[in-house]
């Protein structure tokens, strides 16, 4: 009996991606790699990751290398390496790499012949500069942010918008694949905890759990006892009993799928009474917006949930004062929560961001400028096949509470005195990947504990 081939599955998914699209636009597209980029000088480069429209469509990460799509069909531009390269580098002719992993004849041609192939072609910016003066000189037109495309690019960025908003099952086994890599590498964080030193050492462990499976991060790693900082990349601070650490930490398959997951834990094993507090606020509107999670729901209305759970919740604390809509609708809670609810997850962290509020805001919205929406990067009625991440939390950023404006226009909705004997709070967040499924969810990173007694363990 002859045994499947993942390779063919990968193939005719390819081809069934590439079909879609061509019922969706009439005229031919052109889809860059993109290049590689020298960190300081050129022999040492950044590792190399493909634009994500040319993974969806041609699912190889190959470097310089450029896509023709028409009527379904696709066609390979790229160059041999330079023959002086196999001695650092091996044998890696693209042809070679292309014809191995697609299992199927694929025509290709050196990238000087592109040029036969440029009239009324649609394309969309990639992100390197080296690669967009070569799209512009090959193309022979200016190549613009996509924020701002017009034309057949616009067509074209609505088109991968349809196809990539809700996943098909190849995608959703490969997010599955990142998710449980991801859960394992946060397990293994909480367990290196009581013996590490510093943060690094954490990060260590959790990172060593994706290189060991072949991944990748899909994002620079965040894992710090400095929670308030939303991105915080460093990973110097020695831990200390009584700190909370805060790790926000994705693997990413071969493939490109991304997962995504943040835990907060106490470095010393428990949760002193106002973090336990805290915590559980973000936890209830973490379980509440999850519950909510269905075709037809506003993502903006599950961002809204959680901004009043929290709010009551830190009313029940004391440190705010008022009515929990009046609260909300002034904004209070994003003194401590000011960030969207979440984000799409796809082949990008933020999926389809390159794109801007196109993918994320469905037709006719725009982003709100109210201190407590202004940071939504998702606003669309949610549809089965949609993977998106839940992740409330609590912040205590000094150029916030700090801000003169805040200080005076919350003077009376906080109870500043209040607020102080949560100082040993300075970041908590709580985020899993949640599909949406015909009649609801399904939490792909379940396996890893939110409980507060659990997350210990």
């Amino acid at each position: 009996m002859r045994l499947p081939n993942p390779s063919e599955g990968l193939a005719n998914t390819l081809y069934q991606r590439r079909q879609k699209l061509a019922q969706l636009v009439d005229f031919p597209v052109l889809l860059w790699s993109g290049g590689v980029r020298s960190r300081n000088f050129p022999a040492n480069i950044y590792p190399f990751r493909a634009s994500s429209h040319f993974l969806y469509f041609a699912g190889l990460s190959l470097v310089d290398t450029v896509i023709h799509l028409e009527g379904g069909k696709l066609t390979l531009f790229m160059d041999d390496p330079d023959p002086g390269s196999a001695l650092w580098h091996g044998d890696k002719s693209p042809h070679a790499i292309a014809s191995l992993k697609l299992s199927v004849p694929t025509p290709h041609f050196p990238k000087s012949e592109l040029t036969l192939k440029t009239q009324n072609a649609a394309t969309v910016r990639v992100q390197d500069l080296a690669t967009i003066g070569e799209m512009e000189r090959i193309l022979k037109r200016p190549v613009i942010a996509p924020v701002a495309a017009t034309g057949q690019d616009l067509a074209l960025i609505k088109a991968i918008i349809n196809l990539r908003l809700c996943h098909d099952p190849a995608a959703l086994s490969e997010l599955k694949k990142a998710a449980a890599v991801t859960v394992k590498a946060h397990q293994a964080g909480i367990l290196a905890t009581p013996t590490a030193s510093q943060e690094s050492d954490i990060r260590a462990a959790m990172e060593a759990v994706i290189i060991a499976h072949n991944m990748t991060c899909s994002y620079n790693s965040i894992v710090t006892t400095e929670g308030q900082v939303l991105h915080n990349e460093l990973y110097h601070n020695p831990l200390k009993s009584g700190d909370l650490l805060l790790a926000d930490v994705g693997a990413e398959t071969p493939g490109g799928w991304a997962g995504d997951v943040t835990r907060t834990w106490p470095v010393s094993g428990t949760f002193s009474p106002t973090q336990a507090d805290i915590y559980d606020v973000v936890l209830a509107a973490h379980d509440a917006c999850i519950e909510q999670v269905k075709p037809g729901v506003e993502y903006r209305d599950i961002h809204l949930l959680a901004t009043a759970v929290i709010t009551e919740g830190l009313v029940d604390l004391g440190i705010l004062r008022g009515q929990v809509t009046e609260l909300v609708e002034k904004d209070a809670h994003a003194l401590f929560f000011p960030h969207g609810i979440g984000h799409l997850l796809g082949l990008d962290v933020h999926d389809m961001e390159d794109l801007g509020d196109l993918a994320g805001y469905a037709p006719g919205r725009k982003r709100s400028d109210r201190f407590g929406l202004g940071f939504l990067r998702l606003n669309r009625p949610l549809a089965p096949g949609m993977l998106v991440t839940i992740e409330p939390g609590f912040y205590q950023v000094p150029a916030i509470l700090n801000n003169p404006k805040n200080r005076q226009t919350y003077r009376d909705i906080v109870n500043w005195e209040q607020l102080e004997k949560f100082a040993d709070v300075r970041g908590i967040r709580i985020e899993d990947d949640v599909l949406v499924t015909d009649s609801g969810w399904e939490v792909l990173t379940a396996a890893l504990p939110s409980q507060r007694h659990q997350i210990t363990k």
